[in-house]
């Protein structure tokens, strides 16, 4: 058994990393999470038009890739990847499971989310794979979306006055 690493020190963390997120860093997002039962698929299980619930603003900590301009026949196309990474309980709280396809509102700019990470454990241990099956040490502190700019009308997302 851990002398360090159980659930009141994760809450205690949980806790200075809400108040870092809220008060101080204050990087807010829209989340826009797709729904599938309004979402009509064609017989490939492709959905030409997608339909999103309204955003919900969370706080996050943003990492900016570097921004690339593609020159093509059409003209020239911006490029930039972003990784958002959220507070995993924060996420639970709201019932909010990130996936593959949602998208990401920052400052005017969507991004669709590519990929989904939850790999970083408090003390490094998963709660789920302890040896003696005990889930009072280990826990999973953060969820990483990354992400990839995408044109607002190919969404079909337009803010209403």
């Amino acid at each position: 058994m851990s002398l360090f690493g159980s659930q009141r020190d994760f809450g205690l963390i949980t806790k200075m990393n809400r108040a870092l997120l809220k008060h101080i860093i204050e990087q807010e997002i829209g989340y826009y999470k797709i729904s599938l039962e309004n979402t009509q698929a064609n017989i490939y299980g492709e959905a030409l038009e997608k339909v999103y619930y309204d955003p919900i603003i969370m706080q996050c900590l943003i990492t900016r890739g570097d921004q690339a301009v593609n020159l093509d026949d059409f003209g020239p196309d911006l490029q930039r990847t972003l990784s958002f990474a959220f507070l995993r309980q924060d996420l639970v709280d709201i019932q909010l499971v990130p996936e593959v396809g949602d998208i990401i509102m920052l400052n005017e700019d969507y991004y669709e989310v590519d990929t989904v990470r939850e790999n970083q454990f408090f003390f490094g241990k998963d709660n789920n794979y302890t040896y003696d099956r005990s889930d009072a040490y280990g826990a999973s502190i953060s969820i990483v979306c990354d992400a990839h700019l995408t044109r607002a009308d190919k969404l079909g997302i337009t803010q209403v006055r």
